[in-house]
């Protein structure tokens, strides 16, 4: 399979791996390579193949938000005076802690955020004093996910 034009290709074993490590990226890979049916050295030259291709961006552990009392999400729309505001709010957006998500788009917004507040009064809190006190920033529409039905990554 080519992943891109650089000419990264990744076969049947390059995807066994990447398999096993997305399900669980602590696999040991030992286990991986008994699995695969080849060296666990094979194993770290691929990964260290893949790695370099820029494919694999990385490896973490994922908090689970609502342990720490995070239970609201929401996505916001934000809407810009002008285009050049952009970066400026982009700048003030990473100093809120709470913004876990920013992406320019099209369409009626300029951007589109997502954040993890724990309850509404929060999340309002947020809204109010934080993100609509940013300059160049019009207005926000608000929209707070009632559950995540799907989560995932890219098929392999």
């Amino acid at each position: 399979m080519k992943v891109n034009d650089k000419g990264i290709y990744i076969d049947g074993i390059d995807k066994k791996i990447l398999r096993a490590l997305m399900e669980d990226a602590r696999t040991p890979i030992l286990e991986i390579a008994r699995n695969v049916g080849i060296s666990g050295a094979a194993i770290h030259q691929r990964l260290k193949k893949l790695e370099k291709s820029g494919l694999l961006a990385g490896s973490k552990f994922i908090i689970n938000p609502k342990v720490l009392g995070y239970t609201t999400m929401a996505f916001v729309g934000v809407y810009l005076d002008k285009a050049v505001s952009n970066p400026e709010a982009v700048k003030q957006l990473q100093r809120v802690p709470e913004v876990i998500e920013c992406h320019y788009t099209t369409g009626d917004w300029s951007i589109f955020i997502k954040i993890l507040s724990k309850d509404n009064e929060h999340l309002m809190h947020l809204l109010n004093t934080q993100i609509q006190g940013i300059k160049g920033v019009s207005r926000t529409e608000t929209f707070i996910s009632l559950q995540q039905q799907i989560s995932r990554q890219i098929k392999i």
